[in-house]
């Protein structure tokens, strides 16, 4: 391990904004029987100098913190938490909110498998998925997959929105399948969020497009298009996988997926 992450892990420690729990004591039950964290349903005493807390809401996989930290600068009447595993990714974000003074800023270091062992029932408004991992040939792995729509059911809010921003088109139509297979509403959705005036559903809000995060920008320059779905996954029917190749054709689309190439992306 490089020195400078050393440097970041230890001043990790130092951020109340962030929150390392111990995936020893998570798991001390089994994987499929996770201990709740103490932090689960208190969430507004995590917040409790924010000016007004109104909505939570999560970005899940959030690297550096870049988009939760502008969403919450843009937001102050809302409180943020930003999701990942990679401690050195979350310094940044981290730091940057404890220099800032951000008071509706917060970060999870933790696996999103674990994500309901942190937030209780109705607890959280709204869900981002940014630039989320296609995980093209494992589809449990995919963070709109039926297996983590369940988790995020257990805690979102009746009409709770999640966000699902990304350059894979593959993952853009793949999640649109799922809400069609399920009935789901989808509130807004395009597959070129740059290039169309608007979306097809909901207007959409300004920070949709003014907001990207390092991985947006290098798409972009790369000449990828942009996607964006805005959906409600209300009920309490198992949620079922996309089985009609009419809907999503897996071959089809991870046939049309290009690399990327990002640089300059050190932890």
């Amino acid at each position: 391990m490089g020195h400078g992450k050393l440097i970041k892990f230890a001043q990790n420690e130092t951020f109340s904004c962030l929150l390392q729990p111990s995936s020893q004591e998570l798991l001390a039950d089994g994987y499929f029987n996770l201990r709740d964290h103490s932090i689960k349903g208190r969430w507004k005493d995590f917040f409790k100098d924010a000016v007004n807390p109104g909505s939570l809401v999560l970005e899940l996989g959030c690297g550096k913190g870049e988009y939760t930290i502008d969403l919450a600068c843009r937001n102050a009447g809302s409180c943020y938490v930003g999701v990942d595993i990679k401690g050195a990714r979350l310094w940044k974000g981290a730091k940057y909110a404890t220099e800032n003074n951000l008071p509706n800023v917060g970060f999870l270091r933790t696996r999103i498998e674990f994500i309901n062992a942190f937030f209780a029932q109705n607890e959280v408004d709204q869900i981002w998925l940014t630039f989320s991992d296609p995980q093209l040939k494992s589809e449990n792995s995919r963070l709109t997959s039926p297996m983590f729509l369940e988790r995020y059911r257990k805690f979102l809010k009746p009409g709770g929105v999640i966000h699902l921003k990304t350059d894979s088109r593959f993952l853009h139509e793949y999640t649109k399948a799922v809400c069609e297979a399920n009935g789901f509403e989808i509130l807004a959705c395009t597959s070129d969020l740059y290039g169309d005036s608007r979306a097809v559903g909901a207007p959409l809000a300004p920070e949709i497009r003014e907001v990207k995060t390092f991985y947006e920008k290098m798409s972009l320059k790369q000449g990828f298009k942009i996607t964006y779905m805005a959906f409600r996954i209300d009920g309490d029917a198992p949620i079922a996988k996309p089985s009609d190749p009419a809907q999503f054709d897996s071959k089809l689309w991870r046939s049309l997926e290009a690399p990327r190439h990002f640089f300059g992306q050190a932890d």
